[in-house]
């Protein structure tokens, strides 16, 4: 059954690049910005995840938690977040528990290859812990500010 905006977000609690473990409980009462994304260091995900950091102080300014999941390992979060200065964490999704519970994780076809992997997609949960807002095509170069325009 899909997910749907007004549907119990997920649940979850996952460690970020440094070993601290952030989980949705922990969260409520906060507006979260639940962004999956296929890998560190890649052309679109850069793109994102600078768009994310360009606009951290808007973010901030409307009491948002952004925060960023992919399967790749506490190593390679830590480099992209240090080559990137990003200022909010990078979950580890290690076996894509998490994107699959958001349905982002599955089959995916590139270049004329299949394979299995996490799919770019956001959620913006309410501060009620419900699901907000879904994006599923995603633009990566545009979309923080994308999400910025609608929050207000």
């Amino acid at each position: 059954m899909a997910l749907s905006i007004g549907d119990p977000a997920p649940t979850f609690s996952l460690p970020d690049g440094k070993g601290n473990i952030i989980n949705l409980a922990g969260l409520q009462g906060k507006r979260v910005v639940l962004y999956f994304y296929p890998r560190d260091n890649t052309p679109g995900c850069t793109k994102e995840a600078c768009g994310f950091r360009d606009a951290y102080a808007d973010f901030q300014g409307k009491d948002v938690v952004v925060l960023g999941v992919s399967t790749d390992d506490a190593k390679s979060h830590e480099k992209f977040t240090a080559k990137f200065e990003l200022p909010f964490p990078l979950l580890i999704d290690e076996g894509g528990q998490v994107a699959t519970a958001y349905e982002s994780y599955g089959l995916k076809k590139f270049m004329g290859k299949e394979y299995i992997g996490v799919s770019r997609a956001t959620f913006v949960i309410a501060p009620d812990g419900t699901i907000e807002q879904i994006y599923k095509k995603v633009k990566p170069e545009s979309h923080a500010k994308e999400i910025l325009a609608t929050l207000d």
